[in-house]
């Protein structure tokens, strides 16, 4: 496959580009729906993980792991905020992590609108 290549996964299914949209979209509504709807951001890692090995080698794999880190470090510093609670510091700590997660979101999602790669960093 030719890197940054949009091909369809199946003759009937979404895009490459479609997939991220949604991953993107997905992991969206459940940060800001206040974790109401934290299945949407479970299912969007869960699709990163399954669409992982058919993205090696493009444009798109780079936003696969984007995705994937941002959940991970995520739900690590919100629970270390959730246990800093406890000593009345952990409001500080949670509302730093949710805006870094939507920072993360932003900054991955407009990099996909460009056609980008997000750059390693925060």
């Amino acid at each position: 496959m030719i890197q940054g290549e949009d091909t369809q996964d199946t003759d009937k299914g979404l895009t490459q580009r479609q997939l991220i949209h949604l991953m993107y979209a997905l992991f969206a509504v459940g940060i800001l729906s206040a974790g109401i709807l934290g299945a949407a951001a479970i299912a969007a890692v869960v699709l990163a993980y399954l669409k992982r090995g058919d993205m090696v080698g493009t444009v798109y794999a780079g936003h696969i792991d984007w995705i994937i880190r941002t959940f991970w470090w995520g739900l690590l510093w919100l629970a270390l905020s959730a246990v800093a609670a406890m000593i009345f510091i952990g409001f500080v700590t949670g509302v730093i992590a949710m805006i870094w997660i939507i920072y993360r979101l932003a900054k991955g999602w407009l990099a996909h609108c460009a056609g980008e790669t997000p750059l390693p960093g925060l």
